[in-house]
């Protein structure tokens, strides 16, 4: 894992978050996308090398309403760049972790994820993000 890629986090409204960290971060969202596999509206900021993406649920059945519905809104996981997802999937399987997926998915931000369950990691959900080429 080369960095902390990003920040993500569970909202209920889009627009009303990304009012919020636009006065928080000085700066408008650089990219809003739906990412229909994960049935989300995702908003990105960017603060010198950090970033933080906001989540917000498109179907009251996707994992982050389930989410919000259980814990409320907040810090929903936790993204790390690698140069190989690939790699780093079969790495951290050989380790004893357990992924949320048997092969990366396109995400958001032209980014291949994949998720490491939170039982594993002291109930932090970990995202792979690798650049998509």
């Amino acid at each position: 894992m080369n960095k902390i890629e990003h920040i993500g986090i569970a909202v209920k409204d889009i627009n009303a978050a990304n009012d919020i960290y636009t006065k928080l971060m000085g700066a408008a969202p650089y990219k809003q996308e739906e990412v229909e596999s994960e049935k989300v509206m995702t908003s990105f900021f960017a603060n010198g090398p950090n970033k933080i993406e906001l989540l917000a649920a498109t179907d009251d059945q996707s994992a982050i309403a389930r989410f919000i519905e259980k814990k409320g809104e907040g810090i929903h996981h936790i993204a790390f760049a690698v140069d190989d997802i690939y790699a780093e999937m079969k790495r951290l399987q050989q380790e004893g972790f357990q992924l949320l997926s048997d092969a990366p998915k396109k995400g958001a931000d032209n980014k291949l994820i994949c998720f490491v369950h939170p039982k594993g990691t002291n109930s932090v959900l970990i995202e792979l993000c690798q650049e998509i080429q």
